[in-house]
């Protein structure tokens, strides 16, 4: 399973944690700490130790309150309401999902410093390489190495940018004792991404191969500076369409195989390693990546009963589901809804009826149903249940399915946006359908979209739905909001609805289950309170 993955990451994990432990990262008081007493590498290393520098973007994205979570559970399709058995942790899932979280929330800790660690490895090896400390002899592959870790770096600084805009960048590791970075605007950063990907893609791997699967080769990159491009008015107060639908077409263009899968299921599948649309996957692999929570959206979402649907190891948790509001969006004949998503009765992989384990309904039918009474409060029927990711019989707390970062049909629905928005909706319309058709094979009359469709409001009904209010505040005043529709459909459980929701100016706008808007500064979270303590030069972003 995943043999040229695991060899890579068996040796990473011996390298990148065995001989470089102290990873300087910017809340540290030393930045520039190196360990070589014990380790005195060669060229053949040098595959090894890049490939550490990958392994902050598991933690970052998929360990507890990370990019994941904050990206999803914010939104208007994930939420983590009160469940019998808990599920209420000091109110930091609410506050999430009510954009009320503080300066001092995990969730914004969590992802400022792990984001962080995998910068400070970037800059580690890019010091060591450029020292000679690791030898490179070949100046092609010298120069191939410096990019891939340029282009990694930014897609750290990418994170920063998406969530706190105003950070510091940092790309010396050899600095000063006592060294404390100043702080950067949201608009530098973004021109600081978009310069290290311009000149780190003419260096990159072109292959699309087992030997690039998970790295960062050209197209990654093109993919990467895409959605740059497509953010750009939100990150530097400049659009960039037309820049955009040129990276796009980078990669369409490439001739390097991505395409769009027959099934969008075999994206997500156990082993879907050699997915023709995947262009940067993170690999995961229970017997290599280990750590608790690596890969456990199955255990956050599946019912503790359900451990007999799916033969796990260990008893799953059973709390974050879907916004009855966001499923009510669905055509029922999409395909999407019924492969990506549990409801209804459950049932063991024996076909025995499965009950509801705790709460007022102990011992009746686990039936899943498309409503949540309250965020504060609900029973272990309550809420549809993810299941986009293949759980395979069997599996631990860690599935091990690739995580797809980037994929082709982000692609295409990057370039049809940016056409949609610069008055090209029926070339739009041509790609969102092509993305469109394989979710409607039983009805392919419906894949069909038009340009003037695409024009049109949301279908999303928005407005409070708890047991103390009930409005309706509709869709249909959402500039191009059939497109933000159509992203939710195809994109839902991939960890980043908040960013497109800030795109089409939703996200701190309109009310949706428990959320009412609480403040447009709400769009780009506060740099932690410690943080700012043990930095002087750091400001903290306006409204906190």
């Amino acid at each position: 399973m995943k043999k040229y993955i695991v060899k890579i990451f068996s040796v990473v994990a011996l390298t990148g944690i065995t001989f470089f432990s102290s990873c300087t990262e910017l809340y540290d008081t030393s930045y520039n700490e190196i360990l070589v007493d014990s380790f005195e590498p060669t060229t053949d290393d040098v595959p090894a130790l890049v490939g550490s520098a990958y392994s902050s973007w598991r933690g970052l994205l998929m360990f507890w309150n990370g990019y994941w979570r904050v990206n999803e559970v914010g939104a208007d399709q994930i939420v983590i309401p009160g469940r019998p058995n808990g599920w209420v942790d000091g109110g930091i899932y609410r506050r999430i999902h009510e954009h009320t979280w503080t300066t001092d929330d995990d969730n914004v800790y969590q992802t400022w410093d792990r984001t962080y660690s995998g910068i400070s490895t970037c800059n580690r090896l890019l010091f060591q390489i450029e020292s000679g400390f690791v030898p490179i002899e070949d100046e092609d592959v010298y120069s191939a190495t410096i990019a891939e870790l340029r282009a990694l770096r930014a897609s750290y600084y990418y994170v920063l940018c998406d969530l706190y805009g105003n950070v510091p960048v940092v790309t010396d590791f050899d600095v000063p004792e006592g060294y404390l970075p100043e702080q950067n605007t949201r608009a530098e950063v973004f021109e600081f991404i978009v310069t290290e990907l311009k000149e780190s893609i003419p260096y990159l791997n072109r292959e699309r191969s087992s030997a690039t699967y998970g790295r960062f080769n050209k197209w990654a990159a093109h993919t990467l500076l895409a959605k740059m491009y497509l953010n750009a008015e939100v990150y530097s107060g400049t659009p960039m369409w037309n820049e955009c639908i040129d990276q796009c077409d980078s990669v369409i263009n490439s001739g390097a195989g991505y395409e769009l899968e027959a099934n969008q299921k075999n994206v997500f599948i156990t082993e879907n390693q050699n997915s023709v649309e995947i262009i940067f996957g993170l690999a995961i692999d229970d017997q290599y990546t280990t750590a608790w929570n690596q890969f456990d959206i199955h255990m956050q979402t599946c019912q503790p009963s359900m451990q007999a649907k799916y033969d796990l190891s260990l008893t799953p948790w059973g709390g974050m589901c879907a916004i009855p509001q966001f499923i009510n969006t669905f055509d029922p004949d999409d395909s999407r809804l019924s492969a990506n998503f549990m409801k209804g009765q459950q049932y063991s992989s024996g076909g025995e009826e499965l009950l509801v384990t705790m709460g007022n309904l102990v011992g009746d039918p686990l039936n899943l149903i498309n409503e949540i009474p309250d965020i504060s409060h609900s029973e272990e029927i309550h809420g549809y249940r993810f299941e986009k990711f293949e759980i395979a019989l069997g599996s631990s707390n860690i599935l091990n399915n690739d995580y797809p970062l980037f994929r082709y049909a982000d692609i295409l629905m990057m370039k049809a946006e940016s056409m949609l928005r610069t008055g090209q909706e029926d070339e739009a319309a041509v790609l969102v359908t092509s993305v469109r058709e394989r979710a409607f094979k039983s009805s392919p009359e419906k894949a069909t979209v038009t340009g003037n469709e695409l024009l049109q409001g949301s279908v999303y009904d928005y407005g409070l739905r708890t047991e103390s209010a009930n409005t309706s505040e509709g869709g249909d005043d959402i500039e191009y909001g059939r497109f933000l529709d159509e992203l939710a459909w195809e994109f839902n459980q991939e960890g980043r609805r908040r960013q497109d929701m800030i795109r089409f100016g939703v996200y701190t706008t309109k009310s949706f289950f428990a959320h009412s808007p609480n403040g447009s500064y709400r769009s780009i979270y506060p740099i932690p309170r410690g943080r700012i303590e043990t930095n002087s030069n750091l400001s903290q972003n306006p409204g906190y």
